[in-house]
């Protein structure tokens, strides 16, 4: 089971970046969201086109549960 630690919130740049360094990537667009796909779960899941806004903590948790990254 995945432990989940967020020290600060981040912004949706940030986040791509982390999910970017642990093979996570960019599958497909969705009709509201970009729909990425992490390659740990074999999960596709939904971030944001707003990268300068900051990730809601519920958001950030499931993002971390659907794509297998600690974040």
């Amino acid at each position: 089971m995945l432990s989940f630690c967020v020290d600060e919130l981040m912004k949706y740049s940030e986040l791509e970046k982390k999910l970017k360094k642990e093979g996570c990537y960019f599958y497909k667009d969705g009709s509201k969201h970009p729909i990425w796909f992490s390659p740990i779960t074999g999960k596709n899941f939904s971030l944001s086109y707003h990268k300068s806004e900051e990730v809601k903590f519920g958001t950030l948790k499931s993002i971390s549960k659907d794509s297998g990254v600690k974040l």
